[in-house]
Protein backbone atom coordinates (compact mmCIF):
# COMPACT_ATOMS: atom_id res chain seq x y z
CA UNK A 1 0.00 0.00 0.00
CA UNK A 2 1.12 3.77 -0.69
CA UNK A 3 1.76 5.91 2.52
CA UNK A 4 -1.64 7.91 1.59
CA UNK A 5 -3.33 4.41 1.64
CA UNK A 6 -1.80 3.13 4.67
CA UNK A 7 -3.22 6.61 6.07
CA UNK A 8 -6.60 6.38 5.05
CA UNK A 9 -6.85 2.85 6.29
CA UNK A 10 -5.79 3.90 9.45
CA UNK A 11 -7.79 7.14 9.92
CA UNK A 12 -10.56 4.67 8.93
CA UNK A 13 -9.97 1.98 11.84
CA UNK A 14 -11.84 3.65 14.75
CA UNK A 15 -14.70 3.39 12.29
CA UNK A 16 -14.83 0.02 11.44
CA UNK A 17 -14.43 -0.91 14.95
CA UNK A 18 -16.93 1.18 16.01
CA UNK A 19 -20.03 -0.51 13.90
CA UNK A 20 -22.71 1.61 15.34
CA UNK A 21 -23.37 5.09 15.28
CA UNK A 22 -26.45 7.44 16.08
CA UNK A 23 -28.18 9.92 13.28
CA UNK A 24 -29.89 12.73 14.35
CA UNK A 25 -32.00 15.04 12.40
CA UNK A 26 -33.30 17.71 14.18
CA UNK A 27 -33.66 21.59 13.30
CA UNK A 28 -36.64 23.79 12.47
CA UNK A 29 -38.52 21.56 10.86
CA UNK A 30 -39.43 19.15 13.70
CA UNK A 31 -41.82 22.52 14.87
CA UNK A 32 -44.44 21.03 11.58
CA UNK A 33 -43.60 17.48 13.10
CA UNK A 34 -43.92 15.97 9.64
CA UNK A 35 -40.94 15.26 8.33
CA UNK A 36 -37.16 16.97 7.34
CA UNK A 37 -39.01 17.72 3.78
CA UNK A 38 -42.02 19.74 4.24
CA UNK A 39 -40.55 23.11 3.25
CA UNK A 40 -40.04 21.97 -0.10
CA UNK A 41 -43.04 19.41 -0.51
CA UNK A 42 -45.29 21.33 1.10
CA UNK A 43 -44.10 24.22 -0.92
CA UNK A 44 -44.02 26.86 2.39
CA UNK A 45 -42.85 30.12 0.94
CA UNK A 46 -39.76 31.64 2.69
CA UNK A 47 -40.48 34.20 4.57
CA UNK A 48 -43.41 32.03 6.20
CA UNK A 49 -40.55 29.14 7.12
CA UNK A 50 -38.15 31.48 8.47
CA UNK A 51 -40.82 32.84 10.73
CA UNK A 52 -40.98 29.43 12.58
CA UNK A 53 -37.82 30.83 13.69
CA UNK A 54 -39.10 32.79 16.11
CA UNK A 55 -41.16 29.57 17.58
CA UNK A 56 -37.74 27.77 18.08
CA UNK A 57 -37.11 27.69 21.67
CA UNK A 58 -36.46 24.12 22.60
CA UNK A 59 -36.95 23.94 26.31
CA UNK A 60 -36.10 20.98 26.65
CA UNK A 61 -32.95 20.21 24.60
CA UNK A 62 -30.01 18.70 26.39
CA UNK A 63 -27.08 17.57 24.56
CA UNK A 64 -25.79 15.41 27.24
CA UNK A 65 -28.67 13.37 27.54
CA UNK A 66 -28.92 12.53 23.87
CA UNK A 67 -24.54 11.81 24.33
CA UNK A 68 -25.94 9.37 27.41
CA UNK A 69 -28.72 7.49 25.64
CA UNK A 70 -26.69 7.01 22.53
CA UNK A 71 -23.39 5.64 24.83
CA UNK A 72 -26.58 3.54 26.92
CA UNK A 73 -27.22 2.47 23.47
CA UNK A 74 -23.78 1.19 22.77
CA UNK A 75 -23.58 3.39 19.80
CA UNK A 76 -19.76 4.54 19.23
CA UNK A 77 -20.30 7.96 17.40
CA UNK A 78 -23.02 10.75 16.45
CA UNK A 79 -23.78 12.59 13.14
CA UNK A 80 -25.45 16.00 13.81
CA UNK A 81 -27.60 17.68 11.00
CA UNK A 82 -26.19 21.27 11.65
CA UNK A 83 -27.90 22.49 8.89
CA UNK A 84 -30.76 20.82 6.87
CA UNK A 85 -31.66 21.42 3.33
CA UNK A 86 -34.14 23.90 4.75
CA UNK A 87 -31.08 26.42 5.22
CA UNK A 88 -31.62 26.55 9.17
CA UNK A 89 -28.21 26.30 10.77
CA UNK A 90 -27.58 24.75 14.72
CA UNK A 91 -24.64 26.77 14.45
CA UNK A 92 -23.18 30.58 14.43
CA UNK A 93 -22.60 31.54 11.29
CA UNK A 94 -21.50 35.00 9.54
CA UNK A 95 -22.73 34.38 6.46
CA UNK A 96 -26.17 34.00 7.60
CA UNK A 97 -28.53 35.15 10.33
CA UNK A 98 -30.96 32.35 9.38
CA UNK A 99 -29.41 30.61 12.62
CA UNK A 100 -30.00 29.22 15.90
CA UNK A 101 -27.61 31.76 17.70
CA UNK A 102 -29.36 34.71 16.11
CA UNK A 103 -33.00 33.93 16.65
CA UNK A 104 -35.32 33.06 18.97
CA UNK A 105 -33.45 29.94 20.44
CA UNK A 106 -30.03 32.36 21.00
CA UNK A 107 -27.89 28.83 21.62
CA UNK A 108 -25.58 27.78 19.40
CA UNK A 109 -26.60 23.99 19.46
CA UNK A 110 -23.67 22.46 17.96
CA UNK A 111 -21.12 23.83 20.72
CA UNK A 112 -23.76 22.15 22.96
CA UNK A 113 -23.17 18.54 20.99
CA UNK A 114 -19.53 18.57 20.43
CA UNK A 115 -19.22 18.81 24.15
CA UNK A 116 -21.94 16.24 25.41
CA UNK A 117 -20.38 13.89 22.70
CA UNK A 118 -16.37 14.49 24.27
CA UNK A 119 -17.87 14.22 27.58
CA UNK A 120 -19.23 10.86 27.08
CA UNK A 121 -16.26 9.74 24.55
CA UNK A 122 -18.30 9.45 21.72
CA UNK A 123 -16.30 10.33 18.41
CA UNK A 124 -18.60 13.64 16.61
CA UNK A 125 -19.99 13.76 12.99
CA UNK A 126 -21.52 16.77 11.70
CA UNK A 127 -24.17 16.18 8.92
CA UNK A 128 -24.11 19.20 6.45
CA UNK A 129 -26.60 19.66 3.47
CA UNK A 130 -24.92 20.98 0.25
CA UNK A 131 -28.07 21.88 -0.86
CA UNK A 132 -29.79 25.37 0.43
CA UNK A 133 -33.14 26.10 -0.62
CA UNK A 134 -32.71 29.61 0.56
CA UNK A 135 -30.95 30.20 -2.62
CA UNK A 136 -33.21 29.70 -6.10
CA UNK A 137 -30.27 29.95 -7.84
CA UNK A 138 -30.01 25.52 -6.52
CA UNK A 139 -33.54 25.02 -8.76
CA UNK A 140 -32.07 26.55 -11.43
CA UNK A 141 -28.80 24.75 -11.50
CA UNK A 142 -25.36 26.22 -12.44
CA UNK A 143 -25.81 26.57 -16.19
CA UNK A 144 -28.86 28.68 -16.11
CA UNK A 145 -27.99 30.74 -13.26
CA UNK A 146 -24.19 30.83 -13.36
CA UNK A 147 -24.07 33.81 -11.00
CA UNK A 148 -26.48 32.66 -8.55
CA UNK A 149 -24.77 29.31 -8.70
CA UNK A 150 -21.40 30.50 -8.04
CA UNK A 151 -23.05 32.79 -4.56
CA UNK A 152 -24.21 28.88 -3.28
CA UNK A 153 -21.24 27.17 -3.37
CA UNK A 154 -18.97 29.78 -1.56
CA UNK A 155 -21.83 29.36 0.82
CA UNK A 156 -21.59 26.24 0.84
CA UNK A 157 -17.66 26.25 1.13
CA UNK A 158 -17.76 28.69 3.85
CA UNK A 159 -20.32 27.62 6.28
CA UNK A 160 -18.22 24.14 5.71
CA UNK A 161 -15.08 25.97 6.72
CA UNK A 162 -17.07 27.38 9.65
CA UNK A 163 -17.67 24.10 11.47
CA UNK A 164 -14.31 22.86 10.78
CA UNK A 165 -12.48 25.34 12.35
CA UNK A 166 -15.07 26.66 15.28
CA UNK A 167 -15.46 23.38 17.21
CA UNK A 168 -11.90 21.72 17.43
CA UNK A 169 -11.32 17.99 16.19
CA UNK A 170 -14.00 16.66 14.16
CA UNK A 171 -14.63 12.96 13.24
CA UNK A 172 -16.99 12.55 10.71
CA UNK A 173 -18.23 15.15 7.78
CA UNK A 174 -21.05 14.19 6.39
CA UNK A 175 -22.29 15.54 3.39
CA UNK A 176 -25.67 15.32 1.69
CA UNK A 177 -27.17 16.15 -1.58
CA UNK A 178 -24.28 17.06 -4.11
CA UNK A 179 -25.13 14.74 -6.34
CA UNK A 180 -28.64 16.04 -6.55
CA UNK A 181 -27.48 18.86 -8.98
CA UNK A 182 -27.99 16.31 -11.46
CA UNK A 183 -32.08 16.26 -11.17
CA UNK A 184 -32.22 19.78 -13.11
CA UNK A 185 -29.48 19.55 -15.68
CA UNK A 186 -27.83 16.57 -15.74
CA UNK A 187 -24.62 16.84 -15.05
CA UNK A 188 -23.80 13.19 -13.69
CA UNK A 189 -20.24 12.66 -13.12
CA UNK A 190 -19.65 16.47 -13.17
CA UNK A 191 -20.91 16.66 -9.54
CA UNK A 192 -17.89 17.33 -8.00
CA UNK A 193 -16.82 19.98 -10.29
CA UNK A 194 -20.03 22.37 -9.94
CA UNK A 195 -19.91 22.21 -6.08
CA UNK A 196 -15.75 22.63 -6.41
CA UNK A 197 -15.69 19.66 -4.33
CA UNK A 198 -12.37 18.73 -4.79
CA UNK A 199 -10.99 22.70 -3.88
CA UNK A 200 -13.18 21.81 -0.52
CA UNK A 201 -12.13 18.89 0.21
CA UNK A 202 -8.57 19.33 0.04
CA UNK A 203 -8.40 21.96 2.41
CA UNK A 204 -10.73 20.00 5.08
CA UNK A 205 -7.60 17.41 4.53
CA UNK A 206 -5.42 20.15 5.50
CA UNK A 207 -7.55 21.21 7.95
CA UNK A 208 -8.39 18.58 9.85
CA UNK A 209 -5.91 15.30 8.23
CA UNK A 210 -7.39 12.99 10.83
CA UNK A 211 -11.32 13.64 9.84
CA UNK A 212 -13.64 10.98 8.01
CA UNK A 213 -15.64 12.06 4.57
CA UNK A 214 -18.31 10.56 3.16
CA UNK A 215 -19.00 9.52 -0.66
CA UNK A 216 -21.56 12.35 -1.19
CA UNK A 217 -19.31 15.52 -2.17
CA UNK A 218 -19.43 14.11 -5.69
CA UNK A 219 -15.81 12.31 -4.71
CA UNK A 220 -15.42 8.79 -3.27
CA UNK A 221 -14.32 9.73 0.09
CA UNK A 222 -13.65 7.21 3.22
CA UNK A 223 -17.07 5.54 3.07
CA UNK A 224 -20.01 4.88 0.88
CA UNK A 225 -23.70 5.56 2.46
CA UNK A 226 -26.02 3.85 1.36
CA UNK A 227 -29.39 5.15 2.42
CA UNK A 228 -32.32 2.66 3.81
CA UNK A 229 -30.74 -0.40 2.38
CA UNK A 230 -28.13 -3.18 3.67
CA UNK A 231 -25.78 -4.31 1.26
CA UNK A 232 -24.64 -7.71 0.75
CA UNK A 233 -21.36 -8.80 2.23
CA UNK A 234 -19.87 -8.37 -1.46
CA UNK A 235 -19.92 -4.57 -0.94
CA UNK A 236 -16.05 -3.77 -1.92
CA UNK A 237 -14.72 -0.91 0.91
CA UNK A 238 -16.11 0.55 4.01
CA UNK A 239 -19.48 1.57 4.05
CA UNK A 240 -22.29 2.99 6.41
CA UNK A 241 -25.97 2.39 6.27
CA UNK A 242 -28.13 5.36 7.13
CA UNK A 243 -31.15 4.11 8.11
CA UNK A 244 -34.71 5.56 10.49
CA UNK A 245 -35.89 4.43 13.44
CA UNK A 246 -39.22 4.66 11.64
CA UNK A 247 -41.19 3.79 8.65
CA UNK A 248 -40.92 7.53 6.61
CA UNK A 249 -39.16 10.36 7.84
CA UNK A 250 -36.31 11.20 9.50
CA UNK A 251 -37.64 14.52 10.70
CA UNK A 252 -39.69 13.92 13.92
CA UNK A 253 -42.87 13.25 12.46
CA UNK A 254 -44.86 11.93 15.55
CA UNK A 255 -47.80 10.01 13.60
CA UNK A 256 -44.93 7.35 12.60
CA UNK A 257 -44.78 4.00 13.24
CA UNK A 258 -41.70 2.75 15.06
CA UNK A 259 -39.50 -0.17 13.72
CA UNK A 260 -38.97 -2.91 16.64
CA UNK A 261 -36.29 -4.22 18.60
CA UNK A 262 -36.04 -7.09 16.04
CA UNK A 263 -35.98 -5.23 13.38
CA UNK A 264 -33.34 -3.11 14.41
CA UNK A 265 -31.21 -5.48 15.39
CA UNK A 266 -31.50 -7.66 12.33
CA UNK A 267 -30.22 -4.41 10.13
CA UNK A 268 -27.70 -3.55 12.90
CA UNK A 269 -26.61 -7.20 12.20
CA UNK A 270 -26.62 -7.19 8.60
CA UNK A 271 -24.58 -4.50 8.03
CA UNK A 272 -21.96 -5.54 10.44
CA UNK A 273 -21.68 -9.06 8.97
CA UNK A 274 -21.57 -7.40 5.48
CA UNK A 275 -18.60 -5.50 6.88
CA UNK A 276 -20.28 -1.85 7.45
CA UNK A 277 -21.62 0.44 9.86
CA UNK A 278 -25.37 1.05 11.14
CA UNK A 279 -26.18 4.42 11.64
CA UNK A 280 -29.70 4.69 13.15
CA UNK A 281 -31.64 7.94 12.89
CA UNK A 282 -33.39 9.32 15.74
CA UNK A 283 -35.75 12.40 15.38
CA UNK A 284 -35.96 14.70 18.39
CA UNK A 285 -39.33 16.76 18.71
CA UNK A 286 -38.85 20.58 18.76
CA UNK A 287 -38.61 20.97 22.77
CA UNK A 288 -34.82 18.51 21.88
CA UNK A 289 -36.55 15.40 23.40
CA UNK A 290 -36.09 12.26 21.94
CA UNK A 291 -39.23 10.31 21.79
CA UNK A 292 -39.49 7.72 23.80
CA UNK A 293 -40.80 5.01 21.83
CA UNK A 294 -36.77 5.64 20.28
CA UNK A 295 -35.56 6.31 23.81
CA UNK A 296 -36.85 2.67 24.75
CA UNK A 297 -35.56 0.52 21.30
CA UNK A 298 -32.04 1.99 21.78
CA UNK A 299 -32.00 1.18 26.26
CA UNK A 300 -33.15 -2.66 24.33
CA UNK A 301 -30.30 -2.36 22.04
CA UNK A 302 -27.78 -1.52 24.40
CA UNK A 303 -28.91 -4.32 26.59
CA UNK A 304 -28.28 -6.64 23.88
CA UNK A 305 -24.94 -5.22 22.87
CA UNK A 306 -24.31 -5.67 26.98
CA UNK A 307 -24.39 -9.23 26.47
CA UNK A 308 -23.52 -10.04 22.76
CA UNK A 309 -21.08 -6.54 21.40
CA UNK A 310 -18.08 -8.94 21.43
CA UNK A 311 -19.85 -10.34 17.90
CA UNK A 312 -20.63 -6.70 16.53
CA UNK A 313 -17.42 -4.53 17.73
CA UNK A 314 -14.27 -4.81 15.33
CA UNK A 315 -15.34 -7.93 13.95
CA UNK A 316 -14.88 -8.56 9.85
CA UNK A 317 -17.21 -9.88 7.51
CA UNK A 318 -17.52 -12.79 6.22
CA UNK A 319 -17.00 -14.61 2.55
CA UNK A 320 -20.19 -14.15 1.12
CA UNK A 321 -20.74 -18.02 0.19
CA UNK A 322 -20.24 -18.68 3.72
CA UNK A 323 -23.07 -16.11 5.29
CA UNK A 324 -25.64 -17.81 2.47
CA UNK A 325 -24.74 -21.43 3.76
CA UNK A 326 -25.64 -20.42 7.81
CA UNK A 327 -28.99 -20.67 7.71
CA UNK A 328 -29.87 -19.70 11.38
CA UNK A 329 -28.56 -16.15 11.38
CA UNK A 330 -25.65 -14.48 10.45
CA UNK A 331 -21.54 -14.37 11.16
CA UNK A 332 -19.25 -12.30 12.01
CA UNK A 333 -15.41 -13.13 12.81
CA UNK A 334 -12.93 -11.57 14.96
CA UNK A 335 -9.26 -12.77 14.87
CA UNK A 336 -9.78 -16.70 15.29
CA UNK A 337 -13.06 -15.91 16.90
CA UNK A 338 -16.31 -16.61 14.78
CA UNK A 339 -19.87 -15.51 16.08
CA UNK A 340 -22.68 -17.40 15.48
CA UNK A 341 -25.90 -14.88 15.34
CA UNK A 342 -28.75 -16.91 16.08
CA UNK A 343 -32.07 -15.66 14.49
CA UNK A 344 -33.90 -18.81 14.65
CA UNK A 345 -33.66 -20.78 17.76
CA UNK A 346 -33.59 -24.73 17.22
CA UNK A 347 -35.71 -26.49 19.67
CA UNK A 348 -33.52 -29.67 19.32
CA UNK A 349 -30.83 -27.90 21.09
CA UNK A 350 -28.55 -28.91 18.15
CA UNK A 351 -27.07 -26.04 15.60
CA UNK A 352 -25.53 -27.47 12.73
CA UNK A 353 -22.53 -25.38 10.41
CA UNK A 354 -21.52 -26.47 7.03
CA UNK A 355 -18.62 -25.20 5.31
CA UNK A 356 -16.13 -24.67 8.32
CA UNK A 357 -12.62 -25.96 7.66
CA UNK A 358 -11.22 -24.96 10.87
CA UNK A 359 -11.02 -26.93 14.72
CA UNK A 360 -13.19 -25.70 16.77
CA UNK A 361 -11.46 -25.45 20.39
CA UNK A 362 -14.45 -24.22 22.54
CA UNK A 363 -18.05 -23.17 21.89
CA UNK A 364 -19.92 -20.54 24.39
CA UNK A 365 -23.16 -19.33 24.26
CA UNK A 366 -22.26 -15.47 25.26
CA UNK A 367 -25.81 -14.79 27.14
CA UNK A 368 -25.26 -17.35 29.67
CA UNK A 369 -21.37 -17.91 29.39
CA UNK A 370 -22.64 -21.55 28.83
CA UNK A 371 -20.24 -24.04 27.00
CA UNK A 372 -21.26 -26.20 24.20
CA UNK A 373 -20.37 -29.55 23.00
CA UNK A 374 -18.88 -29.72 19.60
CA UNK A 375 -18.56 -32.54 17.65
CA UNK A 376 -18.07 -33.00 13.19
CA UNK A 377 -20.39 -35.39 11.31
CA UNK A 378 -19.47 -35.47 7.77
CA UNK A 379 -19.33 -32.00 6.42
CA UNK A 380 -21.45 -30.36 9.08
CA UNK A 381 -19.87 -29.12 12.58
CA UNK A 382 -22.54 -29.76 15.32
CA UNK A 383 -22.85 -27.39 18.23
CA UNK A 384 -24.96 -29.82 20.56
CA UNK A 385 -26.65 -28.32 24.34
CA UNK A 386 -28.15 -25.56 23.43
CA UNK A 387 -31.15 -24.56 26.17
CA UNK A 388 -34.39 -25.21 25.24
CA UNK A 389 -35.49 -21.58 25.18
CA UNK A 390 -32.95 -19.03 24.11
CA UNK A 391 -31.87 -16.78 27.05
CA UNK A 392 -31.77 -13.47 25.26
CA UNK A 393 -34.36 -12.08 22.91
CA UNK A 394 -34.28 -11.34 20.32
CA UNK A 395 -31.18 -13.20 18.92
CA UNK A 396 -28.63 -15.30 20.74
CA UNK A 397 -25.37 -15.95 19.94
CA UNK A 398 -22.43 -18.66 20.10
CA UNK A 399 -18.99 -18.12 19.91
CA UNK A 400 -16.12 -20.41 18.36
CA UNK A 401 -13.26 -20.41 19.11
CA UNK A 402 -11.07 -21.64 16.15
CA UNK A 403 -7.13 -22.91 16.08
CA UNK A 404 -6.86 -20.05 13.46
CA UNK A 405 -8.85 -17.50 11.42
CA UNK A 406 -12.23 -18.69 10.09
CA UNK A 407 -11.72 -20.46 7.23
CA UNK A 408 -14.71 -21.96 5.20
CA UNK A 409 -14.52 -24.96 3.01
CA UNK A 410 -16.72 -25.02 0.33
CA UNK A 411 -18.07 -28.35 -1.60
CA UNK A 412 -19.90 -27.09 -5.14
Amino acid sequence: MSPSELHAADRTRWFTDARFGMFIHWGLYSLLGRGEWARYTEAIPPDEYHALADQFQPRYFDAAAWARLAKAAGMKYMVLTTKHHDGFCLFDSQYTDFTSDKTAAGRDFVAEYVAACRAEGLRVGFYFSVKDWDFPAYFDGPERNPEGWAKLVDHFHNQAKELLTNYGKIDIFWFDCSDDANFRGGWGDKTADVWRSQELVAWIRNAQPDILLNNRSGLPGDFSTPEQTIPHASQPGVFESCVTMTYKHWGYSPSDHYKDLWRLLDELTACVAAGGNYLLNVGPDPDGVIPLPACERLLQMGEWLRLHGEAIYATERVLPDWWDYFSGGRITTKGNNAYLILQLWTPTGVLSLNQLRNDVRRAVLLATGQELAVRREGRRLLIEGLPALPPALPFNVVKLELDGPAAPQFYY
